[in-house]
């Protein structure tokens, strides 16, 4: 089970919306077969590993290891439990159940109705950590949160003072190699979030620009709809989803092609609108790297999974303050220069509840 965490691994930047899987097939002790999910709309972890024996026959005195409960429904792609059937593998052992309400058990439940011994459970806190991602969406109906800022040593955000926020800040905490580790961590995340402060007061393009892979889906709180047609994130042809109040008239970059308005309630709580809208959109990952108030927006509401804090070694003394780290298990790492502070997640599919 463990090459099979290693091989499905590989698919990080590939399988979405699926998830990581990995396959081992093992006759007489020995490793005969493995494979993994490369990418999505392409053959599943099990058809790999079937298709990497030489002789077909050894399958029916093996046993299949798979990270993930093998899927029985049909979508881009065969059931897999089928295939396992019709091979005759007599052995499966299983790491974790898939909370995807089309498979949710039904894989296992096919396997063990063809005669087949099924285990389930080996390594399975690991299965379900390395697709936290896919198990907190199909679990809470909302995307894996992380929550990501940089301060100074002494707990500031920047330099600036609640009323020059407008003003461009005059520090950047990050270094160039912190800052390529920044933009691998939104190829990592599917979309991306900031307030209208954020965006008024540095015009950010929230793209991918230093590292492999697409750039997130961005998305701006606008409760007013006052941010400028302007802004980067409406000027530069990528998509941006604003969420605003749907009593504001009109909205300045409304009609624009790159740019939904997505118009909520905000008299009522708005991130759980927000999370329900990203749920339709099916985007699993969401990276939050907003100001001050948006971030402990999330936080009083324990809407996270991680954090990922850079502290720069600078002291300013004044300024806005960095938001409060919550109770919990905190890694620190130095990278050049920065420490790199990281709220390790709780064991199972999600932190929050």
């Amino acid at each position: 089970m463990k090459r099979c965490l290693q091989l499905a691994s590989n698919g990080f930047y590939g399988t979405a919306p699926n998830p990581m899987v990995g396959a081992v097939l093992v006759h007489d002790g020995q490793i005969i077969g493995e494979g993994y999910h490369v990418r999505c709309g392409e053959p599943h972890a099990e058809v790999n590993a079937i298709r990497s024996v030489r002789d077909e026959n050894t399958l029916r005195n093996c046993t299949l290891y798979v990270s993930l409960e093998p899927c029985s429904h049909y979508g881009k792609t065969p059931p897999c439990a089928d295939l396992i059937v019709e091979k005759g593998i007599p052995r499966v052992v299983v790491g974790c159940t898939d909370p995807f309400a089309k498979v949710a058990g039904r894989g296992i439940s096919k396997l063990q109705a063809a005669g087949i011994d099924v285990k389930i459970g080996v390594l399975e806190k690991e299965c379900v950590a390395l697709n936290s991602r896919f198990m907190t969406f199909h679990t809470h109906h909302r995307p894996y949160i992380t929550l990501k800022w940089a301060e100074s040593a002494d707990g500031f955000m920047d330099n600036r003072t609640p009323e020059s926020f407008s003003q461009k800040a005059a520090y950047t905490f990050s270094t160039p190699y912190t800052q390529m580790l920044v933009h691998r961590l939104r190829a990592e995340h599917q979309a991306i979030m900031v307030g209208t402060g954020t965006a008024l007061a540095d015009n950010p393009t929230l793209t991918n620009r230093l590292w492999p892979g697409a750039s997130p889906l961005r998305l701006v709180l606008d409760r007013q709809g006052r941010l400028p047609l302007s802004l980067r994130l409406f000027r530069d042809g990528n998509a941006t989803r604003a969420y605003v109040d749907k009593s504001v008239e009109p909205i300045p970059y409304e009609g624009n092609p790159s740019v939904t308005v997505v118009r909520l309630d905000f008299s009522q709580n708005v991130l759980p609108q927000v999370m329900e809208d990203l749920y339709g959109l099916s985007v699993q990952s969401l990276l939050v790297e907003g100001g001050t108030r948006l971030l402990e927006s999330f936080l009083a509401e324990r809407l996270y999974d991680e954090i990922r804090i850079e502290q720069s070694p600078a002291v300013l003394r004044t300024g806005i303050r960095a938001p409060q780290k919550p109770e919990g298990r905190w890694r620190t790492e130095q990278i050049d220069g920065n420490h790199i502070i990281h709220l390790i997640p709780f064991a199972g599919y999600s932190q929050s509840t």
